[in-house]
């Protein structure tokens, strides 16, 4: 599709918005309107007074928009917490809102959106087509696509995606930019937020014209792929060497998002050039295949808890924290398996916890009881039996919140956060945090709310992959990946849709 790019109209008029979800297609979790509400659904200026000043892509584009005198005209941004597929229906209804938005703010000089970029709609049922009647695969592409139906073929279209986007070639071709994060954790989200606006000003100031180019990789980036840390850090390095090159404007590495069962899953490159469609496939194939060729290095192995644990002891490094990635709320994941902490209580370590348990049934009844009260609670893995079964414990109650707090750590600083009614309960040295909504720990501020400081502990325990290392890792003695079982537990996973081989999986395709 060929678009065509002139100068910014006088007012320099950006709209602003998006719809961000990452869609677990083996999960339990139910996406709903709620969903969307716990997190965000918001319009028009409470858009700008939510993400102001934070660490947030929204927040970039907020930033960079003061910086460089365009009038940001915000639509409607909505995002849950990762779940499963979003229902078609309500899709279509946040679309609509957010395509109405971006009319009524007609004429404008560029569209910023923050997208996931591994959004999935409705009762997948995908043959050959990454459209069905019920769903769809590949939800940035086609909303991508709407946006573009509004504004035309001479309006630049940029969108700043998630590290772990599954990227097709729609929404290469309905875009004008896009840009990945470069950082897991992912704290670089309003700067590549602002790199957004900083390519759009160059579009209507020095009249750059973006020629972007995909390279998918057959391959699932394994859970090696912390950015601070080699290989990932060469990885990195590498795409920062391309982005030197002369005509290259920008580019990004996808890592993917395993946990979609959709046909664009995996892992990509894409790279946008200065009016050079064919340098930027060279950059992109050239990225790809250094990055394929090293496959087996973005791999991880990993180990029970109780391996772990017996490795950490014989290492003596404290504290010791072990990121349960397959029971990841990050993920989609329900947060409520119990293969740590029933580890932790057969092992019988004291200042130890667990961040957090989602099981709002225990917390209900904590709140019964009251702070300083002794229960008997079945705490966890009510979700799915895939989650363990419940840990019988008997508990004091240390603390209650109603779970409002303020992000302090480097990612989302600033952004206020919920985790619902909580509590604080304590069991023979065994701390655990028991919440109502799933959210992994990025920082410790929620803990330190409910008197609990992770750095006093000996043992924590972490529903999270990677991005718990935002607030953790500085002071952490240390850090091991586990596995226990769970809905999401690797090589376990059901795959049906993918239509091709992706190393280092094996498909029926």
């Amino acid at each position: 599709m060929k678009k065509v790019r002139g100068a910014f109209a006088r007012k320099r008029r950006v709209a602003i918005g998006g719809i961000s979800h990452e869609s677990s297609t083996f999960t339990p979790v139910e996406t709903t309107r709620q969903s969307y509400a716990e997190r965000f659904l918001i319009e028009g200026d409470e858009i700008l007074r939510t993400f102001r000043r934070t660490n947030t892509p929204l927040g970039g584009f907020i930033a960079g928009a003061e910086v460089h005198g365009f009038d940001l005209i915000p639509t409607l941004f909505a995002e849950s917490q990762p779940s499963a597929p979003t229902p078609r229906p309500l899709y279509d209804e946040l679309l609509g809102r957010l395509l109405q938005g971006i009319r009524d703010a007609l004429p404008v000089d560029g569209v910023l959106l923050e997208l996931h970029g591994s959004m999935a709609v409705g009762d997948l049922d995908i043959r050959a087509s990454h459209e069905a009647s019920a769903g769809l695969a590949d939800a940035e592409g086609h909303l991508l696509s709407a946006v573009r139906e509004v504004v035309g073929l001479d309006v630049p279209i940029l969108a700043q995606l998630d590290i772990h986007a599954n990227v097709s070639q729609r929404m290469v071709s309905m875009a004008d930019v896009l840009i990945g994060r470069e950082t897991y954790p992912e704290i670089d989200q309003a700067a590549r937020g602002r790199e957004c606006v900083d390519v759009l000003a160059r579009i209507g100031g020095d009249g750059l014209r973006p020629t972007m180019a995909l390279r998918q990789m057959p391959m699932v980036w394994g859970l090696n792929q912390v950015t601070a840390h080699p290989p990932m850090r060469d990885a990195i390095a590498e795409l920062h060497r391309i982005e030197a090159q002369p005509g290259v404007v920008c580019g990004s590495i996808a890592t993917c998002y395993f946990l979609a069962d959709t046909p664009d899953m995996g892992a990509s490159v894409y790279i946008v050039t200065d009016d050079n469609q064919a340098l930027a496939q060279r950059y992109a194939d050239q990225l790809g295949s250094w990055i394929y060729a090293r496959r087996a290095a973005w791999q991880l192995e990993l180990s029970s808890a109780r391996a772990a644990l017996a490795r950490a002891q014989a290492a003596g490094k404290y504290p010791v924290i072990l990121a349960d990635m397959q029971d990841n709320t990050g993920g989609g994941s329900p947060g409520d398996s119990t293969g740590v902490l029933r580890a932790f209580i057969d092992m019988q370590l004291r200042d130890a916890c667990v961040l957090y348990i989602v099981d709002p049934e225990a917390v209900g009844l904590c709140w019964q009881a009251g702070v300083g009260t002794r229960l008997a609670l079945d705490v966890g893995a009510k979700s799915s039996p895939l989650q363990g079964t419940p840990v019988s414990m008997d508990v004091e109650v240390v603390a209650l919140s109603d779970g409002a707090f303020r992000y302090d750590g480097p990612m989302y600083a600033g952004l206020s956060g919920h985790m619902g009614p909580s509590a604080h309960i304590v069991q023979n040295g065994i701390h655990v945090l028991l919440v109502s909504r799933r959210e992994q720990p990025f920082d410790m501020a929620f803990a330190r709310g409910l008197g609990l400081d992770p750095q006093r502990m000996r043992y924590i325990c972490v529903k999270s992959s990677a991005h718990f290392r935002a607030g953790f890792e500085s002071w952490a003695g240390a850090i091991h990946v586990v596995a226990e079982p769970s809905v999401h537990s690797l090589g376990e996973l059901p795959y049906r849709r993918l239509g091709r081989d992706l190393y280092p999986l094996t498909t029926q395709a």
